[in-house]
């Protein structure tokens, strides 16, 4: 109530300012910003109760209902997590009386919250186009650039949009998150397409309150930043000034979407109430500072437009305390309310793609006798799922005219069109962004990353964007990926760490996406069928390894024996499912990529040895690995990964779990880089090793 009092006094205190717009406008933009500070009062008083579990607010930030005022509900919109009022606004926009009761069933992580649905505290509902983020330091800018990128090309490519042809996109984030690399490199692919005359029509809203939980921003930093951008309209608005800002959104909404250029607007707010419920800001602002803060309260701006209008100060109030008691009443309501119990129910959206939604949405093959190595069938393989899928594009450093570093995209650009196969700057996170804005709006992205090493530059863009997408939203959104990438070990002539890099433990950790990892060229071409279908049918993210050294090889046991060329395959691969050579009941060598043709020379060579190439690293093949071991009661995992954080671990543990009690060992590449020259053969796995540790087990 001290809170209450405070307010009313200074509400009586104010003097009027003539308002521009349309007196309705201001009532419904006072509302919302009424509903958003007392969703952050009420999460304070949640927490206090034990019954609230988030108290990051948007206290300060209420102008940002504004930028929601100056844009269209079908504009998408993707917002870091002080939107409060930009929320309101777009759900009033839409009809809905029922935001506020979603910002606070967030808060108190209930099933029934129609986003996340108890998962966390997100600001994002279909309905409302606006497209959830947990936007850790700017993590969601890429994407938003994607979806600016993916309007003009879906009309382009002839798919149908979820978003209207005029559409805009907004996104926001702070000063703080301004600064990061994840901000900077989608912005700067902003401009690089638009330099080239791309459409890019994306509205980029910083938020600046000049401090990053506790470090200050400079001041003036921002404008120095981006305020002279060659190629970047700046526009600059006092978000406590509720008519400056409306105006301003308006002004930049207005020129993104006339000009279908990328437009930066920085609004200038205040933070009230600290960074979240635990910060302590006594600790490192003055009391002259938060009172300074205090005095430019959004809420007390908009209080003299209103006074201005011929709202009387006690209406004003009035309109405040009946705002804070609603608040309060839905805080009760929501905290008794079911939560999630279970660990079924928390991780039902990352569940795998369902088999025969998989073979239903299979694209057409072109079966041919035609023997083809791993490359050439990728390529194939490719090329028919452009054929099959209009909304599918072949994208990523080289791919387009030169078609790919090792040939594998060669042709395509030339039978699909630079609008379906095109090269990207040289930017992964940029090329992952555009990939996940892509799938979010109706395409089907095959994106490529040119080595294995380059994917640790950006792979928050899987962990914290793609792959937890459909886990923030009960899958009501979904960015389909097929993400191509080259890596593994033993290259010849072309060798060092960042072109022979075996380091996919961070893939394996990353839950609900598909790994595939191809050896032979017939189930390249199957597996990479099944991954698209699961992107089609599923909005599933797969990650697609592709064994460099094996691309162009063509023999298997002997020189020119051509025993790893293949035909174009005619059936399919299910996801999950391992292959299995030989009918050895000595010993069973589990391996995959590379270490499937040193295996079958071993094999060739050790009597009573049957190789199983698990070919999907997640999920894993359980059930033929289960019964492989089973048979000879003796396993070897040959693992061309680390031996710490390889995909070995994962192997026993599966088998350990599952009951597995006959013999077990593992060979692995060392805990090192891969260094170049011959000095790579003392750290990769080997044929010799393997034999070596068969021969022992089976002794």
């Amino acid at each position: 109530m001290d809170e209450m009092r405070t307010f009313a006094e200074r509400v009586r205190g104010l003097a009027p300012a003539p308002w521009e717009h349309e007196a309705e406008l201001l009532r419904g933009l006072y509302d919302a910003q009424l509903g958003s500070r007392h969703a952050d009062l009420a999460a304070r008083w949640m927490q206090s109760q034990g019954t609230g579990f988030y108290t990051i607010g948007s206290a300060g930030h209420e102008g940002n209902a504004a930028v929601a005022a100056a844009l269209r509900p079908t504009d998408p919109a993707l917002l870091h997590y002080r939107s409060g009022a930009f929320y309101l606004t777009r759900a009033a926009q839409c009809g809905s009386k029922d935001g506020l009761r979603d910002i606070l069933l967030g808060v108190a992580a209930a099933t029934s919250e129609p986003i996340a649905g108890g998962r966390h505290k997100v600001f994002g509902r279909h309905e409302l186009s606006i497209i959830p983020q947990t936007s850790t330091i700017a993590s969601h800018l890429p994407r938003a650039m994607g979806v600016a990128f993916s309007m003009n090309r879906s009309a382009k490519l002839g798919v149908p949009s979820p978003w209207p042809a005029d559409a805009i996109v907004v996104t926001s984030f702070g000063d703080a998150s301004a600064n990061h690399s994840t901000a900077t490199g989608a912005i700067n692919a902003a401009l690089h397409a638009s330099y080239q005359g791309l459409p890019m029509p994306l509205l980029l809203v910083c938020e600046d309150n000049g401090i990053g939980i506790s470090v200050r921003t400079p001041d003036g930093w921002i404008r120095q930043a981006y305020g002279q951008r060659p190629g970047l309209r700046y526009f600059d608005a006092d978000g406590t000034d509720l008519d400056a800002a409306l105006s301003m959104a308006t002004e930049a909404a207005t020129f993104v979407r006339r000009n279908r250029r990328p437009a930066f607007l920085r609004l200038r707010t205040v933070r009230l109430l600290g960074h979240a419920g635990s910060d302590v800001e006594a600790a490192y602002r003055s009391p002259a500072e938060l009172a300074a803060d205090e005095e430019l309260d959004p809420l007390l701006g908009t209080a003299r437009y209103l006074l201005g209008a011929g709202v009387t100060a006690d209406e004003i109030i009035e309109l405040y305390e009946d705002k804070r008691a609603e608040a309060l009443r839905i805080a009760a309501e929501v905290a008794g309310l079911p939560q999630l119990t279970s660990a079924e129910a928390v991780a039902a959206p990352l569940r795998f793609p369902e088999p025969d939604a998989v073979a239903e949405a299979l694209p057409r093959r072109t079966p041919s006798a035609e023997l083809l190595t791993l490359s050439q069938s990728i390529n194939r393989a490719l090329s028919d799922v452009l054929a099959s899928y209009p909304e599918a594009m072949v994208f990523g450093e080289d791919v387009g005219r030169k078609g790919g570093v090792y040939g594998v995209t060669r042709g395509l650009q030339k039978a699909f069109g630079p609008a379906r196969v095109f090269d990207t700057l040289l930017d992964e996170q940029s090329i992952l962004g555009l990939a996940l804005g892509a799938g979010v709006s109706g395409l089907l992205p095959m994106p490529e990353i040119q080595y294995l090493a380059y994917l640790h530059n950006a792979e928050d863009q899987l962990r914290g964007e793609a792959a937890s997408l459909k886990f923030f939203s009960q899958e009501q959104y979904a960015n389909p990926m097929v993400l191509r990438i080259a890596g593994y070990g033993y290259q010849k002539g072309f060798g060092g760490h960042f072109h022979n890099d075996d380091a996919i433990g961070v893939l394996r950790d990353v839950p609900g996406i598909v790994i595939a990892s191809p050896s032979r060229p017939d189930d390249a071409a199957a597996m990479l069928h099944a991954c698209a279908a699961a992107a089609r049918s599923s909005g599933t993210v797969s990650v697609y390894l592709e064994p460099i050294a094996l691309y162009h090889r063509r023999d298997l046991y002997d020189d020119g024996d051509e025993r790893w060329l293949t035909p174009y395959p005619e059936d399919p691969v299910p996801i999950g499912r391992g292959r299995t050579y030989g009918d050895g009941t000595g010993l069973t060598i589990v391996t995959f990529g590379n270490g499937v043709p040193m295996s079958l020379r071993v094999a060739a060579r050790v009597p009573g040895v049957r190789v199983l190439d698990l070919r999907w690293l997640a999920p894993l093949p359980v059930e033929d690995l289960l019964r492989e071991a089973n048979i000879t009661g003796r396993v070897l995992v040959a693992d061309e990964t680390r031996r710490s954080g390889g995909v070995s671990e994962g192997v026993l543990a599966t088998l350990i779990d599952h009951g597995y009690t006959g013999r077990l060992a593992r060979v692995t590449s060392y805990d090192s880089y891969v260094p170049l020259g011959a000095a790579a053969h003392e750290v990769l796995l080997s044929e010799h090793t393997i034999e070596k540790a068969a021969r022992e087990l089976l002794s």
